[in-house]
């Protein structure tokens, strides 16, 4: 690579030169931070091994935090095993009812979810998340003990303010620790703690249910206290557990901190050393354009995860002659209870199948680049599951369809969310447009946890055309973003966005303004500066 540190003064002032850009992220120096002072100048780094210290960073962040979505997850969807096990009947509610204390989770939910990202960033990660997971689990034992409708919305309403700051929170937060070309798999095993949860979540259902009339309580109602005191415990330990952003992580020495710093400006993440609270750059998430889009592609495929996850055991429980088929014997039946089981048992090699895939497609994704393609190509797949359950009459072949239906669901969350990530620099910046981003694709789950009604049982034709309706928008935004991805990176290639650097050059053009270095170009531009290149 290029020595920038021998070239003249005005050379380094202008736009780096194409074969820089195109420099494989991977193989840049950590020492050639191109034009962005050097990070702790004075500390010196030669014993810390690159290598470990990432295996140290993921050790430390993600197998606690994958545990919390467990959590997160498991608690917002334990509603459809409980109601499974009577819950609707206990509270005296019709399908209406149920359907409204699914719906407006996702509202407070959806509300919360930017603020909570700007309280994430402006105080500690061990703090914040923390509160928010203690409330949460609180709340969800309450659900425990409730007797009627009015209580359970209510409860619901708070369930969704508190669980609001996780995923977009620990999304943002793991994009500040990882270059983007490392983002996707983390992201992807994080999330996959969604499709363990699935499985997990019917298999201790089906167990819970044991306790049915223990303590005069039925079955549901000890699925939302066990749960809700697990979660509550998990809270109380987050504080010493979850770790604070790069530059001031007490596990990590000074050393350890300066290279992870250093390898993150390397990566074009400029703001990686701090950055101060700006209006402005808040501002600039709600102006640009990939916001807007990423929220119609995440919304392809969240929308149709809540729908998947709520409602999958009660779709697989009116396949009658394949919950026959596939029974357990009755010592399982005696150990996990009998009511319900089959249903819940079935929905176990389905989110297995989507943890393994979800992994898959976030490492290679990782490697090869071209997130787009995978989005539309696993979005393709998706498609073909929900035609064959909308035209399938067949128990067996609609049960294959689920495992289709998977793959355009759980593996391009992730990817989504890693695309966009990598599209935007500015700390303050990715942290408002992942917010925005996550919270539009969960609002919509308000539509899509009413559209499996019971009147349209077992094949569930409306809802699964829905479904598919939201999948298609999300193949069409993909395209459209990666065909304006790709042209935006022509254009810089090209020169049309190059700014005029320092008093005597006489490069650039006036409109794309006019800075002192290119240090400072890229501190108040971010990904909008010339030399950035978004990811396919």
């Amino acid at each position: 690579m290029t020595d920038m540190t021998k070239e003249s003064p005005t050379s380094s002032e202008r736009r780096p030169s194409k074969d820089i850009i195109k420099e494989e992220m991977g193989s840049i120096d950590l020492n050639e931070v191109q034009q962005v002072p050097l990070y702790n100048a004075h500390v010196d780094i030669s014993g810390v091994d690159e290598r470990k210290l990432l295996r140290k960073i993921d050790f430390a962040l993600i197998p606690w935090l994958s545990f919390l979505y467990l959590l997160s997850f498991l608690d917002r969807t334990s509603i459809g095993n409980a109601k499974l096990y009577h819950l609707t009947v206990d509270l005296h509610m019709t399908d209406s009812q149920y359907l409204l204390t699914l719906t407006i989770f996702f509202f407070s939910y959806a509300i919360f979810e930017v603020p909570s990202n700007v309280f994430l960033k402006r105080l500690r990660p061990s703090i914040w998340l923390s509160i928010l997971m203690f409330l949460w689990g609180v709340v969800m034992t309450l659900q425990g003990v409730v007797h009627n409708f009015g209580g359970l919305m209510g409860l619901r309403w708070m369930l969704g303010v508190f669980e609001a700051g996780l995923f977009p929170g620990v999304n943002y937060y793991l994009s500040c620790w990882y270059k983007r070309s490392e983002f996707g798999i983390r992201a992807a095993l994080f999330f996959s703690a969604a499709s363990v949860s699935g499985a997990f979540g019917g298999l201790l259902a089906a167990a819970i249910s044991n306790m049915d009339g223990i303590g005069g309580k039925p079955a549901w109602a000890w699925i939302f206290i066990i749960e809700g005191l697990a979660t509550v415990v998990a809270g109380a330990a987050s504080f010493w557990i979850i770790q604070d952003f790069p530059d001031t992580a007490k596990f990590l020495s000074e050393a350890e901190r300066t290279v992870v710093v250093r390898r993150l400006q390397s990566d074009d993440q400029f703001s990686a050393a701090g950055e101060k609270l700006k209006w402005k750059y808040i501002w600039k998430s709600l102006i640009d354009w990939k916001t807007w889009l990423g929220m119609i592609i995440y919304t392809g495929c969240d929308a149709p995860l809540y729908a998947f996850s709520l409602f999958l055991p009660t779709i697989i429980n009116q396949l009658g002659t394949l919950s026959d088929i596939f029974r357990p014997s009755p010592y399982i039946q005696h150990y996990i209870g009998y009511k319900a089981t089959p249903a819940n048992l079935l929905t176990v090699p389905v989110y297995v199948f989507a943890c393994i895939i979800t992994c898959a497609v976030g490492y290679t994704a990782d490697r090869v680049g071209h997130r787009g393609y995978f989005n539309i190509g696993f979005l393709c797949l998706g498609t073909a599951g929900y035609i064959i359950l909308i035209s399938s009459r067949n128990p067996a072949l609609s049960y294959f369809a689920v495992y289709l239906a998977t793959c355009g669901i759980y593996p391009v969350i992730p990817n989504t969310i890693a695309w966009v990530s990598n599209n935007v620099e500015g700390s303050y910046k990715r942290s408002v447009s992942l917010a925005m981003v996550i919270g539009f694709g969960n609002i919509n789950g308000a539509v899509s946890s009413n559209i499996y009604r019971a009147a349209d049982k077992p094949w569930y034709t409306l809802g699964h055309g829905l479904v598919l309706m939201y999948i298609g928008l999300g193949i069409s935004s993909s395209v459209l973003y990666l065909f304006l991805v790709r042209r935006e990176n022509a254009r810089r290639e090209r020169g049309e966005r190059d700014e005029i650097i320092g008093t005597a050059s006489s490069e650039g053009n006036e409109k794309n303004g006019r800075f002192d270095t290119v240090a400072d170009a890229k501190r108040e531009k971010g990904d909008e500066w010339s030399g950035y290149r978004y990811t396919l």
